[in-house]
């Protein structure tokens, strides 16, 4: 089974995607469960995470509806403004619904890095930790090493770290030795995992893969593929490339590692961390 561990969905007149605005081109527009099916088909994905594309609980609420209707998503990754004081209340009553796997705040959005180290923030973490949700780290470099002390802070929280960190690639960059030493800090303990995605398009619109193959390398060494998994990121992705194009490029990346190793990365590692 295929698993593809990261894709949206939105509807514009929803009116909460903040970050959405016509310069976005091919994008700017509704995305929904019949825009994506056929290229599961061809790809041969059976299952999806969607993950949240908006910081509001009513986004959560609208991907929870779409998951009970569209047969291919197997769970969501929604948002919590982990900072508020109703923030247990919220996260008890959202998982309710059983799909719901995990939570994402927009940590690459937030100016202060220490945010997620706040007293409130904290507190949330430890009841998901408590009540088995994942965390999704939508991060940049420069959250590696408090993420790490989040992650040592609360053993027993998985999380995955969203777009490999987001480091800066393509134009034949090659991966900053601060980037590395954090992943591989955060690799070593076994409650942190990895998202192969996102990849195209931090490199730009004129990607090759080898401007990705030096990061790809070092996730699979650092996470291994049994805490590393593969996500479209679809449709941001298509700012920069095909769904079925990045998904070719992904095992192209991962081609030295044995069949089994790649059942890992594109499908049991994502039913495991999420509980598929």
């Amino acid at each position: 089974m295929i698993i593809d561990a990261h894709q949206h969905f939105w509807k514009l007149d929803r009116g909460d995607y903040f970050w959405m605005s016509p310069d976005l081109g091919r994008i700017y527009r509704d995305y929904g469960p019949d825009d994506l099916r056929g290229h599961l088909v061809k790809g041969g994905v059976s299952k999806t995470v969607l993950v949240q594309a908006a910081d509001s609980i009513a986004e959560t609420q609208f991907m929870l509806q779409i998951a009970a209707k569209a047969e291919f998503v197997a769970g969501v990754v929604g948002w919590v403004g982990l900072d508020q004081r109703d923030s247990i209340t919220m996260i008890d009553r959202l998982r309710a619904k059983s799909t719901l796997k995990g939570l994402r705040p927009m940590l690459q959005d937030i100016k202060d890095t220490d945010w997620i180290l706040m007293p409130p923030v904290l507190k949330s973490l430890a009841h998901l930790e408590e009540v088995g949700l994942r965390f999704d780290a939508l991060v940049q470099p420069r959250h590696l090493e408090v993420l790490l002390e989040v992650a040592q802070r609360f053993p027993k929280l998985q999380i995955v770290v969203d777009h490999v960190a987001k480091p800066v690639m393509g134009n034949g960059a090659l991966p900053d030795p601060a980037w590395e030493r954090g992943m591989r800090n955060l690799a070593a303990l076994p409650n942190v995992y990895c998202k192969l995605s996102g990849m195209a398009t931090e490199a730009g619109r004129d990607w090759k893969i080898d401007d990705l193959r030096p990061f790809a390398d070092v996730v699979l060494d650092a996470f291994g593929p049994s805490k590393l998994m593969w996500g479209s990121d679809w449709p941001v992705a298509e700012m920069v490339t095909e769904y079925d194009t990045w998904l070719d490029t992904a095992w192209e990346l991962t081609e030295g590692l044995s069949s089994a190793e790649q059942k890992e990365v594109f499908g049991g590692t994502a039913q495991r961390f999420y509980g598929l």
